[in-house]
């Protein structure tokens, strides 16, 4: 069976920075499109960053570019999001997502998989 599984998210300070990891597992990890995706009390699920297969191109939400870099190691099966330059604004639980193919990377129904999601809480 196909799991996603992220972890270290936590509670950190405004300026702080945080490391999100997302072990893959029961999928050819590095045959899939990678994403984070975010969704704050009272809203809706929100596309955070991409990775692609093959070239391991990069894509960013406005809101976080520049602030967060998402990277990924094909050999150990794992995606990873850098966040750094936190504010309050960023407080929401992290979602993992895979995705077999897609033309637009946004959409969260582009995305076969999801992990639970791990919460991230800045503080002011």
């Amino acid at each position: 069976q196909v799991q996603l599984v992220e972890s270290g998210g936590g509670l950190v300070q405004a300026g702080g920075s945080v490391r999100l990891s997302c072990a893959a597992s029961g999928l050819a990890f590095s045959n899939y499109h990678m994403g984070w995706f975010r969704q704050a009390p009272g809203t809706e699920r929100e596309f955070v960053a991409a990775i692609l297969r093959g070239d391991s191109l990069t894509r960013y939400a406005d809101s976080v570019k520049g602030r967060f870099v998402i990277s990924r190691d094909n050999a150990k099966n794992t995606l990873y999001l850098q966040m750094n330059t936190l504010t309050p604004e960023d407080t929401a639980v992290y979602y993992c997502a895979a995705a077999k193919g897609f033309k637009v990377y946004v959409p969260s129904i582009q995305y076969d998989y999801w992990g639970p999601g791990t919460p991230v809480t800045v503080s002011s």
